[in-house]
């Protein structure tokens, strides 16, 4: 249990609050934290969406490890299915060649990412096996399973009853052609197989017969009140309302068995029937954790049995239904823990839209390593993460101007700008605080708590806010005293305002270390001082000498990020261009738009948190807005005609959220301020009614 209280301290005309933690028994309470990222399947490469998930799993454990937690990151390949039997066949391999060959592809991919798991395990381990028979066993005793007859699809030519993704036809309500077996991508509905029109096998294009089978059913309806207490208490108020539209009413059955042929575990007892893939996928969790206790002389039962261990999934949104209804039903049957929540988020866009293959954005993990350092994906894409279920947007010019601004404009040429002075002019050594120079130090360390607060929340887009909200105040402070100038007539005062400067460039390299530890171990070395943990940034440094200084990032160039594009555009000769529509045909200048083209402008109230005049702008402000879940934004607003910077601070406003970021002369631009008025001083900023809160959608 901890106790915070606050106090104010004066900074150069304003004051900043401090946060004290105190700790009962003296220290921070070490947890037990078994933290899981959903297991990628074995059947292609690692890509940008991909990395989403695993990266932002990789900050958050990085995090609790810095700050002393016993925290694993568990991982494993998914392997098994008919996608993984038919691809192998087509290369001439076994399953089990073709899954060692992509297990070796992803871990590769991900150690080039930084992405740093305790264990990386196969759910075609022995361990996995051993486990699913132990699940299977446990739910078929409490009388949870049943057999019986169905009708499916089977295949004469390739010998196989056919899964959903197996099949294509004719959709049975819309009777749109060449859609899947389970769900149709023009109509939305979904059905089984059997009902489709014009059925084809979409191995070889026979059109499959029915052939009736003996299948499992896990019996899910028996846990139905179960899941509508767990699931509000472990999930997202999001994710808790859409799993409630099941939840409410009768839970059907699930089919957890498939007939040969089919890699995968056989069901013993049952011949020739093997589990589902999402049988054994999930408990691939536990064999991972399992294989890892065995390499680090641990017990399994203290990870999974024990309710102090704290478990989390973190999975993708398109996952939810087995991780949140299925998963849950295994882990209540069994008795070994559940998550303590299951952190769901949203899936990865490209300059708004979905990836594509033919425009390049679909890019996987090794093409990107081919052009750019991993550091910036890693930066950017913790940017953006809030915790929250919203897509990600890598819009690759902000992602070029927002590493070029904040992580090299900002951030590292703070770091690069004193040391490399401090070694050339005073021969390497920091010295003394006191003044100024200390309590720009000490804002630095106030952060601290609130900082890991917004990691502890995986809202680190909110705890990088904070940290290029100091290294703008640090700049400043560097650029007011002008050491370059001071230098001359005042060497001592000089290396104050280094050793200043030096020591807030180090703590937020620690209040980044999550997102860049190989830039933090750097910086490390470069301050002659042992990896990072958290508990560092209540040290100053004073009177020591730094090492040499080495280039710590260098900015991104706009052709490289075109030519990794250009690399992996894929053309599909089969596919033909859409017929123009009704809507295409109409005059594009007639100044009418449809409802679908406004619904894309975003608007959001937005909070002024500070204003500034533009130096060498006549017409400017640069205003920092809070827009609640999505973070903090800065903005460049032609208004300065019409206001006072001083009185739009605390202000609520209207902002466009989603405008393409602007590299302009002055800075990035991420958003529009609506404004009404003909212009200069005839200009009034569009305020909400009382009660509108900072965030909240216009409508």
């Amino acid at each position: 249990m901890q106790v915070r209280c606050c106090t104010n301290l004066p900074l150069r005309g304003g004051s900043f609050k401090v946060y004290v933690y105190t700790y009962f028994g003296g220290k921070l309470q070490k947890r037990r934290i078994v933290a899981t990222g959903a297991l990628p399947y074995a059947n292609g490469p690692i890509h940008i969406g991909h990395l989403v998930e695993y990266l932002q799993v990789d900050f958050w454990t990085r995090f609790q490890k810095l700050r002393g937690h016993e925290c694993l990151y568990i991982c494993a390949d998914d392997t098994h299915g008919t996608p993984i039997m038919v691809k192998a066949r087509e290369l001439g391999v076994t399953p089990e060649a073709y899954i060692a060959q992509s297990k070796a592809d992803h871990m590769r991919d991900f150690a080039d990412f930084g992405i740093e798991f305790d264990y990386f395990g196969s759910t075609n381990d022995p361990e996995n096996k051993q486990l699913a028979e132990e699940f299977y066993g446990k739910m078929r005793d409490a009388g949870h399973t049943e057999v019986r007859d169905i009708e499916q699809l089977y295949c004469d030519h390739d010998k196989m009853f056919l899964p959903d993704r197996f099949v294509k036809g004719t959709c049975p309500v819309c009777a749109s052609k060449d859609q899947y077996g389970d769900s149709c991508d023009v109509c939305g509905s979904t059905y089984a197989p059997i009902e489709m029109k014009d059925a084809r096998c979409t191995i070889c294009s026979t059109p499959p017969v029915q052939r009736k089978s003996s299948h499992v059913f896990f019996k899910l309806d028996h846990f139905r009140e179960f899941l509508q207490q767990w699931v509000p208490g472990h999930t997202s108020s999001e994710v808790a309302n859409k799993l409630s539209e099941w939840t409410s009413g009768e839970l059907r059955d699930w089919d957890i068995s498939r007939d040969k042929p089919y890699f995968g575990f056989e069901i013993p007892g049952l011949k020739d029937k093997f589990f589902y893939v999402w049988v054994d996928a999930p408990i691939g969790y536990i064999s991972s954790t399992w294989n890892w206790c065995k390499q680090n002389g641990k017990e399994l039962k203290d990870y999974w049995l024990d309710p102090k261990t704290e478990n989390y999934h973190f999975i993708g949104k398109d996952i939810v239904y087995f991780h949140c209804l299925f998963w849950p039903a295994m882990l209540k049957t069994t008795g070994y823990n559940l998550p303590r929540e299951v952190f769901v988020h949203g899936m990865l866009t490209v300059n708004g839209e979905k990836m594509s293959k033919s425009k390049g954005t679909s890019v996987t993990a090794r093409k990107y390593l081919e052009h750019l350092d991993p550091m910036y994906l890693r930066y950017y894409y913790a940017c953006k993460i809030n915790g929250h279920l919203h897509d990600v947007d890598l819009n690759l010019e902000d992602f070029a101007g927002r590493v070029n601004s904040d992580l090299i404009g900002k951030i590292t040429n703070l770091g690069s700008r004193g040391a490399q002075m401090l070694s050339k002019r005073l021969e390497g050594r920091m010295g003394t605080l006191s003044g100024d120079a200390l309590k720009l130090v000490q804002l630095a360390q106030s952060k601290s708590e609130e900082i890991a607060g917004h990691y502890e929340k995986r809202d680190f887009g909110k705890a990088l806010t904070e940290v290029r909200a100091l290294a703008d105040e640090a700049n400043r402070y560097f650029d007011e005293l002008a050491p370059w100038k001071l230098i001359n007539t005042e060497p001592e005062a000089t290396r104050e305002v280094l050793t200043s400067v030096l020591n807030v460039f180090r703590l937020l390299t620690i209040y980044l270390a999550p997102v860049l530890p190989k830039y933090a171990d750097r910086v490390a070395k470069l301050m002659n001082e042992q990896a990072y943990v958290w508990q560092d940034t209540s040290k100053i440094l004073t009177n020591v000498n730094i090492g040499n200084y080495e280039h710590l990032a260098v900015r991104i160039e706009l052709p490289k990020i075109q030519q990794m594009i250009e690399e992996s555009k894929v053309t599909d000769n089969k596919t033909s261009p859409p017929a123009p529509s009704a809507k295409a045909a109409a005059p594009a200048n007639d100044g009418v738009i449809e409802i679908d083209d406004f619904m894309k402008v975003d608007l959001r109230i937005a909070k002024i948190v500070s204003a500034e005049a533009v130096e060498g702008a006549d017409k400017l402000l640069r205003l920092k807005v809070d827009l609640g879940e999505l973070g903090e934004r800065q903005i460049i607003a032609g208004i300065k005609a019409a206001y006072a910077p001083e009185s739009l601070v605390g202000r609520l406003t209207i902002v466009v959220a989603n405008l393409k970021p602007r590299q302009m002369k002055f800075g990035l631009s991420e958003g529009m301020v609506l404004a009404a008025g003909a212009g200069g001083k005839d200009l009034f900023i569009l305020s909400p009614d009382s009660g509108a809160q900072a965030g909240q959608k216009v409508k």
